[in-house]
């Protein structure tokens, strides 16, 4: 029987235990090896990196498989996912449906496929990054769960009140591909490949793999302005506003008269040394997808 090692986040969004995990592997004819990620997985995935498995399952929210895959990046260990976060924005985007038994074939017979990844500072992301507005709400969500107990969503809304009335616009320096800008804006959203912007289908990506970062910034702060964004998103008109700009780069160079900066990485918030330089690694992480 086939024994794969499988890396779960109990904490993770569905609630999805590891008994019911190693079920979905056995109902599929292999067997789970299933390690909890109590500490970091990324540690946890570096261990068992070591013992060259022919895949490794990552059964996680983004946070989770994206630190996993930081362990596995330019190694020939293809990341399998099992979808069993909140949003699983990563598995949606290569394909990986969130029905977790059909999930679970594909890490048993899967194709491989080579994807590209993001980095700041050296720190790996496979969906996006971003300072300013970003980062501030999840550290606030955070707190506002451990604090008060309050649910991920109730958290979530909480935060975005609060930081929309009070965040200040960053003054920024932006060199994007050598060329330098300077920019007065409430947020930079950094994605791995470029993301839908407009209409219903924003926040998705057609390809992970086409070696280029997509950079988006906003000119207006407080939450009127942003709204107004927001709706204009939503009615296929934002690429043309005047107060948003987007670019495809490869690399993006942050410099601000701070000396750190918080940066939020596929959900995880870290305080990074400035400058901080985003770059991409073309097909860097290998991947099971249908």
């Amino acid at each position: 029987m086939q024994r794969l090692p499988v890396i779960v986040n109990p904490r993770s969004g569905s609630g999805t235990t590891p008994e019911q995990v190693a079920k979905l592997f056995s109902d599929a004819g292999a067997q789970a090896d299933i390690r909890l990620s109590h500490g970091s997985p990324n540690d946890l995935a570096h261990e068992i990196a070591r013992e060259k498995p022919p895949c490794i399952v990552a059964a996680g929210g983004d946070g989770t498989v994206s630190t996993v895959a930081s362990a596995l990046v330019g190694t020939p260990i293809p990341l399998a996912v099992l979808p069993v976060g909140t949003l699983n924005h990563f598995a949606r985007d290569i394909g990986v449906p969130d029905d977790l038994a059909a999930a679970v074939r594909i890490a048993l017979g899967g194709k491989t496929r080579a994807v590209d990844v993001g980095e700041v500072n050296g720190r790996v992301f496979l969906n996006n990054a971003g300072v300013g507005l970003y980062p501030a709400i999840v550290r606030l969500r955070e707190k506002q769960q451990r604090r008060l107990g309050r649910s991920k969503w109730h958290a979530m809304l909480w935060a975005v009140h609060a930081v929309l009335r009070s965040h200040p616009f960053l003054d920024l320096t932006l060199t994007l591909d050598d060329v330098e800008h300077h920019r007065r804006t409430p947020f930079v959203f950094v994605g791995n490949n470029v993301y839908q912007m407009e209409g219903f289908t924003i926040g998705l990506r057609e390809r992970v793999d086409a070696g280029t970062l997509s950079v988006y910034l906003a000119h207006r702060g407080g939450r009127l302005g942003l709204l107004l964004l927001a709706l204009r998103a939503l009615f296929g008109q934002l690429l043309s506003a005047r107060d948003f700009e987007a670019a495809a780069v490869s690399e993006l160079r942050i410099d601000s008269r701070h000396t750190r900066m918080l940066v939020a990485t596929d959900g995880e918030v870290n305080a990074l040394d400035l400058p901080l330089v985003f770059r991409i690694r073309p097909r860097a992480l290998k991947v099971l997808v249908p």
